[in-house]
């Protein structure tokens, strides 16, 4: 029944490909006809421009896309963590308004977790949000906000009472980023891009409309965007991808996409240790001939395979329909052990050479971008402490660490207080 379910949703989507897919039409105008037809988001509800098709079919779809040269919706960064999350939390005026737009690329969004005090600690994230007549009123910062400077809309997490443990004194909102009162300055990082920002909020208004769940319950919401966001970590080493090469005016704007909305997240491939440099560049410099280089390798290698099934065992899950678990975490922790050890090839592949930027160093200065840039691996998204906390705790059944700041108010928790 299944293998006659996917011949028959193939052919299907064949035939509505030879009749609409025109490399001639504009980028906004595809999506939008993907997102009507739900070919651009197959497995969501077909009332939410989807087809109700099992996630086991998406890439089976992907595939006939390739096959066909036909572009596709882009699946991963934010706005993918802002469907997922509205998709299992949100009202049907969010879905309404955002998802659409989320499939057409017209909205840009960010992530408001991060802050300077709290660190890894999102629990104790100070933003506060208080109801003011008729809206929520926000005050305070965020940091290492991916594409703040460009976003329209984010996703905030915001402390709305500091009489409860501060887990329960969290709420969730989508937060208007063109208002007076949000202020975005992008911080220059030292591989020279500048995608994060700091967030400075004074007095920006949230309708109640746009509060996702109850008062409360933020926690709860910002951990299945967490989970989202661990998943889905080895998708964006393809960020940017504007599928097919090909000519006329949607790939084009896709291309200009890629230069623009996109530009936040074209290092990200550096910060995950382009692992697919290693072997070319150790015949080109003759490491490869070096026994201790070659057993680097090779554990390079074994491990990024691992790393990669590790991301296909949480990807089958998710297609199965599976809840988000903590296997978004094992693939994160290893994502970032990839991440650290290419970066250690990388330099005995390279010697010092790999210390040359620009256009006269290696691969034009790749391999010096990419060892700026890993560390971001063991940070974004959950440091490594926090995923080997999860797994320990949710994997292995281990003890949690003794904590003492769970069971009071938040209001009586001592913060960055000097003596």
């Amino acid at each position: 029944m299944t293998d006659l379910r996917e011949q028959e949703t193939l052919e299907e989507l064949r035939g509505w490909l030879a009749d609409n897919w025109d490399p001639e039409r504009g980028l906004v105008e595809w999506r939008s006809m993907l997102a009507d037809s739900g070919w651009g988001m197959p497995h969501w509800p077909r009332e939410w421009y989807g087809r109700d098709l099992p996630a086991g079919f998406t890439p089976l779809v992907d595939a006939e896309f390739d096959r066909f040269g036909a572009l596709q919706v882009t699946r991963s960064g934010i706005r993918m963590l802002a469907a997922a999350t509205i998709l299992e939390h949100g009202s049907d005026l969010h879905r309404q308004k955002f998802l659409r737009r989320i499939i057409t690329g017209e909205d840009v969004w960010c992530q408001l977790f991060s802050e300077p005090g709290s660190g890894s600690d999102l629990a104790g994230a100070t933003t506060r949000a208080v109801m003011v007549g008729n809206k929520w009123v926000v005050n305070g910062q965020k940091v290492w906000t991916t594409s703040a400077h460009k976003a329209h809309w984010g996703l905030l997490l915001a402390r709305t009472d500091v009489d409860v443990p501060k887990h329960a004194g969290l709420s969730y909102f989508i937060l208007d980023m063109q208002q007076p009162g949000v202020e975005a300055h992008p911080l220059r990082q030292m591989n020279g891009h500048a995608s994060f920002n700091q967030v400075f909020l004074t007095d920006a208004e949230v309708l109640p409309e746009f509060q996702v769940a109850a008062s409360g319950e933020g926690w709860n919401v910002a951990t299945t965007t967490l989970m989202h966001e661990r998943r889905a970590a080895d998708s964006l080493r393809s960020w940017g991808s504007a599928g097919q090469p090909g000519t006329g005016r949607i790939y084009e704007e896709a291309q200009e996409e890629i230069r623009t909305a996109m530009a936040p997240y074209s290092w990200y491939p550096q910060r995950a240790g382009r692992v697919d440099l290693v072997m070319p560049r150790a015949h080109e410099t003759g490491a490869i001939r070096d026994p201790v280089i070659r057993q680097e390798i090779a554990r390079l290698l074994i491990m990024h395979k691992s790393a990669e099934w590790t991301a296909m065992r949480a990807r089958t899950a998710q297609q199965r329909g599976r809840p988000q678990g903590p296997e978004g975490s094992l693939g994160k922790l290893a994502s970032s052990n990839v991440a650290r050890l290419a970066a250690r090839v990388h330099t005995m592949v390279s010697g010092a050479d790999a210390m040359l930027a620009g256009p006269e160093g290696p691969c034009d200065g790749t391999i010096a971008e990419i060892l700026v840039s890993f560390p971001a691996a063991s940070i974004a998204g959950g440091t490594d402490e926090i995923q080997k906390n999860i797994i320990s705790e949710r994997v292995l059944g281990m003890p949690k660490e003794t904590r003492f700041d769970t069971d009071r108010p938040f209001r009586d928790i001592p913060r960055n207080t000097v003596s």
